[in-house]
């Protein structure tokens, strides 16, 4: 699993001109899925980013986390992140087929809910138009074959 964590002031996804999903602030989250994701690696990966420290504190250092400034998470499925680039045109056969990907994208929505965190979100395979106002700008590389 692959995710692009950007801390933003705001953000929201608009699908077929209907703003679908909207934040203030928080984190962006582009996520990618695996053919060896599982739901303990999806566990893991919310678990990592809703814990990240990365919201400055009284003294203007990234000490303070998602739940210590009341921020929401906005969620996009992302399949590219798992793009093959030995070619000029990307290849996408290193991402999780649909069957497996759909049930992990949820799990990690459903496990950022369950510790009290306000998520929104695109819609798989959609046709999304991403809006952020950057924070920092301070954007993250999470790698479930790093972690």
């Amino acid at each position: 699993m692959r995710a692009v964590v950007t801390r933003v002031k705001e953000a929201s996804v608009v699908i077929e001109g209907k703003t679908t999903g909207k934040i203030g602030q928080g984190f962006l989250i582009l996520l990618g899925i695996g053919p060896e994701d599982t739901e303990s690696i999806a566990d893991k990966m919310a678990e990592k980013i809703c814990n990240c420290r990365v919201f400055e504190d009284e003294n203007g250092k990234m000490n303070l986390s998602l739940d210590q400034v009341g921020g929401s998470l906005l969620v996009i499925s992302q399949f590219t992140l798992y793009a093959d680039l030995k070619k000029r045109r990307p290849g996408f056969s290193h991402a999780a087929k649909p069957e497996l990907a759909v049930p992990l994208y949820e799990r990690f929505m459903e496990t950022c809910r369950a510790r009290g965190f306000a998520v929104e979100h695109g819609e798989f395979a959609a046709d999304m138009q991403v809006y952020s106002v950057n924070d920092g700008p301070v954007t993250l590389l999470f790698d479930s074959a790093e972690m």
